[in-house]
């Protein structure tokens, strides 16, 4: 997702429509059609962006990740030098949200997509949303490093990719058992600064 392309107002209203669409109707049920006629773009403006209603779903996901990360750099820029515990919440409270909501888009979203995995088109959007989020991470571990807040020698992919099963574990978790007491916001933070601050 460009910057271009993430500030621009008619890409901002489709994805904003077709979150809205998909909480009333859910996934299966919006359609292209039903967000063309919502958002009054015509098939060509939502092609421009999109080649189908399953990658459109996937820039959703990208998009979170993208607001959770540009909240991450503005605290990063406001904390004290050597502080990790501002840049980290703002992780862990833009991301709990979306993970442990079962109601919350970008878990319909994950579970729609995840259902459909079979399909290599599907598998490929999967892959891709994951690649993101990986390099999301390991760049936020990094950052931790350079500022001398997150020990030099843990490894940023290794940590990122267990931030990411922990997260998905988190996620299917609440899909099955909604219910569940599970981990909450405080929990998820004192666990990674726990980690992250490993010596």
């Amino acid at each position: 997702m460009t910057q271009s392309t993430n500030t621009n107002p008619s890409f901002q209203l489709l994805l904003t429509v077709t979150e809205q669409t998909i909480l009333e109707l859910g996934c299966n049920k919006a359609t292209l059609q039903e967000i063309m006629n919502r958002t009054g773009l015509s098939k060509g403006a939502i092609y421009h962006y999109v080649k189908s209603k399953d990658e459109l779903f996937s820039l959703i996901l990208e998009a979170r990740m993208q607001s959770v990360n540009e909240k991450f750099h503005a605290a990063v820029n406001q904390a004290k030098p050597g502080e990790l515990i501002g840049p980290l919440q703002v992780i862990t409270e833009g991301i709990i949200p979306q993970i442990t909501d079962e109601k919350d888009v970008s878990n319909i979203i994950f579970v729609y997509l995840l259902s459909r995995r079979d399909d290599p088109r599907i598998q490929e959007i999967l892959q891709r949303n994951h690649q993101y989020s990986l390099e999301l991470a390991v760049k936020w571990i990094q950052i931790g490093q350079q500022y001398h807040v997150i020990p030099e020698h843990l490894d940023a992919h290794t940590v990122a990719s267990s931030f990411l099963l922990y997260v998905y574990g988190l996620r299917v978790q609440r899909m099955i058992v909604p219910n569940a007491s599970g981990v909450d916001g405080r929990q998820l933070f004192e666990f990674f600064y726990r980690t992250l601050r490993v010596t």
